[in-house]
């Protein structure tokens, strides 16, 4: 193939008295940069287009070789590595990876962007997509997590919230340093579980976010949450929503009402912000931290190591199910787009199984133990 003329401008523009030393490593970087600016005009976080070009450039490190020169086997050869070893990665993991490469070998295989042109001219080769439906992984399922990871049991639920409760107490009782703290860390996953937030949304609390719900005056101030860092879909920008304080979980308000009106405003009185969950460093708890103090509280109480703070909005949707919310209700309550998403969400337990079986039976045969 040939590139005359007249098509598409170089992608590389420098000042004409610059002299480059590494011209290999100088497209590359040029790639990489206008990749970025590519994704940043679909509307993409920062985060993600970084992380995307570190991930880029420690493919070019493995391959060995630059963009144009990769070839289907180079992706073969990294997927292999990658699920062998003391530490294989996870499917979705991988198929992550393998979808970054996908988007990177369109872009700079695109004669839009000039870069075939570029690279014949300069290596006298071209680039090309090195993933296709025969080297990567399908996506077959909606849900992919390790099988670990599920919603807590009541019991197990409870025994977390006595556990972090108890490290108050201990402090308290011992007289040392950091009960605010402990105090804090109680709530806060407390809340995670009353409100089904994911963590991020949790540590982007802000006081003015707390709302009453004129349908439920008894809550006070505490009526509904307002989520302004929900999950973002790819383009958009943070998803907001309001969650409502449901009556089963009513218990949140008087344990948000001592946090707030009692505890924060010692942990801040000398200075000013709006954050829900400070720290006596003056910012926001991180998510994290949220992970290490979770893990510390999984492990003090015996719950299996698989579980992560997700596990509380898992036992949030679940709970709301068996409670007998409607499914879109529920789903408005934790931002889900699609109602597929909630039911992945869904580990109803025996109890509600045996329930909803009992129920059945009596409609059917007109008695209540189904004989």
């Amino acid at each position: 193939m040939s590139y005359e003329s007249g098509g598409p401008p170089s992608p590389i523009a420098f000042a004409a008295n610059v002299v480059v030393l590494d011209e290999e490593r100088f497209v590359f970087d040029a790639m990489v940069a206008r990749w970025g600016d590519q994704q940043t005009s679909r509307g993409l976080q920062a985060t993600t287009i970084e992380r995307r070009q570190q991930f880029i450039r420690r493919f070019q490190l493995f391959c060995g070789e630059y963009p144009w020169r990769w070839a289907p086997g180079d992706l073969e050869d990294f997927t292999t590595r990658a699920r062998s070893g003391a530490a294989p990665l996870t499917r979705a993991t991988l198929r992550s990876y393998q979808l970054t490469i996908r988007l990177f070998c369109d872009f700079i295989s695109d004669i839009r962007y000039g870069w075939p042109a570029e690279c014949a001219n300069r290596f006298g080769v071209v680039p090309q997509q090195i993933c296709h439906d025969w080297n990567t992984i399908a996506h077959l399922l909606d849900f992919e997590a390790r099988p670990g990871r599920r919603a807590l049991t009541t019991d197990e639920l409870q025994r977390f919230f006595d556990a972090a409760d108890d490290c108050v107490d201990s402090i308290v009782r011992t007289q040392r340093k950091g009960a605010l703290n402990a105090i804090r860390d109680s709530q806060i996953f407390k809340t995670i579980y009353a409100f089904g937030l994911r963590r991020a949304e949790a540590v982007g609390l802000d006081i003015a976010d707390l709302r009453s719900n004129p349908a439920a005056p008894r809550f006070g101030s505490f009526g509904a949450l307002y989520v302004r860092h929900g999950k973002a879909t790819r383009g958009t920008g943070p998803k907001r929503r309001t969650v409502l304080t449901v009556p089963e979980i009513g218990w949140v308000v008087d344990g948000l009402t001592q946090w707030v009106d009692l505890a924060r405003p010692r942990l801040v009185s000398d200075w000013h912000t709006d954050v829900l969950w400070p720290t006596e460093r003056h910012t926001r708890v991180s998510t994290r931290y949220l992970n290490m103090r979770f893990a510390d509280l999984r492990d003090q109480v015996g719950l299996p190591t698989e579980l992560t703070p997700h596990a509380l909005r898992h036992t949030y949707v679940t709970n709301l199910i068996e409670w007998g919310y409607s499914e879109k209700f529920v789903q408005d309550q934790v931002g889900h787009a699609y109602a597929s998403t909630t039911a992945i969400y869904t580990s109803v337990g025996d109890d509600f199984k045996n329930r909803a079986l009992a129920r059945a039976l009596s409609q059917i045969y007109g008695d209540n133990d189904g004989n």
